[in-house]
């Protein structure tokens, strides 16, 4: 805000307000003034008594229209200059907070607190490593279950009850079961389409604890693997490790992304690989940093991350090896990368 020469930044983005203040709500808004004091958390009567209870040194604002409520109090308070996130705001709520406060000056805070919450603190890994366990977990619960017969959906449901029975708040995202020739769609929605002896299938999971996201992706074959199946599995598998390998502080994260690809394209199946190395993750799904080619920044200490690459040819199948770890700075003989989502990265032959 300093540096914005801003007297106020309006934080819209639900996340956000969650780190900032504990509050989980669908319908949140802080106004944090530059000088620190006198924050304001506005929620509706649905969350009040949660803001209460969580963040019981905030001034709450109950009102239904958060935003318009806020702009009315910035003005009251001299409040002109107010940085918001633009990347989250619609036009038309800029419209009406803008109405609600003429003479209000709006720019652009930026990603803020999104560079902010990239490196966490022991308490959230902490959480994240609950999240992989159970995620890794179930996933090894369910894997002897699957059977030629079973269909993608059928898979998909017991992943997720499995992750549920184990105290998953509920999924971090839909659950992907993509197999045989479905196997090539790297976001697959599972289908009625029953597995068959020779398929190989992709399952993406993830289970959601304290507002944590995990994120998995492992690839099974259904009766003994064609060669050309085992093939991309061990190519898959050692541009994953090359990538878990270069993921240290202050790696860039294109440098990580090209680690990985390199392999892969170096054998031929570079147009296969189509989609990033990985992302953060943590109060979301996605988050910074994102790792692919060309994309900016690097890693530091303490930030959760993906690795996943993947080799998909059409009409055939696919595979793709995804697992959640921290970047460390380690100490000693201790590795800069920790692993937590466990279950094996071996080729399991079902």
């Amino acid at each position: 805000m300093a540096a914005r020469d801003a007297d106020a930044a309006l934080i819209t983005s639900l996340a956000n307000v969650r780190y900032l203040t504990g509050l989980a709500s669908s319908n949140a808004a802080l106004l944090l003034p530059a000088s620190g004091t006198g924050a304001v958390l506005a929620t509706d009567s649905r969350y009040a008594l949660a803001a209460q209870r969580d963040c019981p040194d905030l001034e709450l604002l109950t009102e239904r229209f958060i935003e318009p409520a806020l702009a009315r109090v910035a003005a009251d308070r001299g409040l002109r200059r107010l940085a918001f996130e633009a990347h989250e705001m619609t036009v038309e709520r800029h419209q009406a907070f803008a109405g609600a406060a003429p003479g209000t000056e709006l720019l652009p805070l930026g990603r803020a607190v999104e560079k902010l919450r990239m490196v966490k603190d022991e308490q959230e890994i902490a959480l994240l490593a609950r999240a992989c366990a159970i995620t890794s977990q179930a996933f090894d619960e369910i894997v002897p279950r699957i059977r030629p017969g079973m269909t993608e959906r059928d898979l998909a449901v017991l992943l997720e009850r499995a992750m549920a029975d184990l105290g998953a708040e509920r999924p971090a995202f839909d659950t992907i079961v993509a197999s045989g020739p479905n196997g090539a769609i790297p976001h697959h929605v599972p289908s009625g389409r029953a597995f068959s002896p020779g398929d190989m299938i992709t399952v993406d999971c993830g289970a959601r604890h304290a507002g944590y996201h995990a994120d998995m992706t492992r690839t099974v074959v259904l009766g003994e693997p064609a060669g050309w199946q085992r093939d991309i599995y061990a190519l898959v598998a050692a541009a994953q490790q090359a990538g878990i390998e270069a993921a240290t502080p202050g790696a860039d994260v294109a440098v990580v992304d090209a680690a990985a690809r390199g392999l892969i394209a170096d054998a031929g199946h570079g147009d296969h690989f189509t989609h990033g190395l990985g992302h953060g993750v943590g109060l979301e799904i996605h988050e910074a940093p994102i790792m692919g080619y060309g994309r900016p920044g690097t890693l530091g200490d303490r930030v959760p991350i993906t690795v996943e690459p993947g080799i998909y040819l059409p009409g055939e199948g696919g595979v793709r090896i995804e697992d959640t770890l921290v970047v460390r700075a380690g100490s000693g003989t201790a590795a800069p990368q920790e692993l937590l989502t466990t279950t094996t990265r071996e080729l399991l032959v079902l």
